[in-house]
């Protein structure tokens, strides 16, 4: 059984780091797409950051230049590396897996952005 589980979310003050972490167990991802979705109280679920299989990576508007995903196939982890943090950015961020119809998800980590 594929689990997901994220790590790293915590509070924050406006302009801010802070870096997530996904930890895949019970199968080897390294022939998967790996997501980071993000969710803030009362909006739609959105994709922040996307990586393929061989390493592109691809970023939603808003985190554009100031997120970075990256991932290490060696430990079956994807990383989140947030800089420039805005209250905006406060929500519930979720790693997800997926290759074809495959699709896994993790349960999630709060990040705050507040003073």
């Amino acid at each position: 059984q594929v689990q997901l589980v994220e790590s790293g979310g915590g509070l924050v003050p406006p302009g801010g780091s802070l870096g997530l972490s996904c930890v895949a167990s019970g199968k080897n991802l390294n022939l998967y797409a790996m997501r980071w979705y993000r969710q803030a109280p009362g909006k739609q679920r959105e994709m922040v950051a996307r990586i393929s299989a061989s390493g592109t990576a691809v970023y939603a508007d808003s985190v554009k230049g100031r997120f970075t995903i990256s991932r290490d196939n060696g430990v079956n982890t994807v990383y989140l590396q947030m800089n420039s943090l805005k209250s905006e950015d406060t929500a519930v961020y979720y790693c997800g897996a997926q290759k074809f119809d495959e699709n896994y998800w993790g349960q999630g980590t709060q990040v705050t952005v507040s003073s």
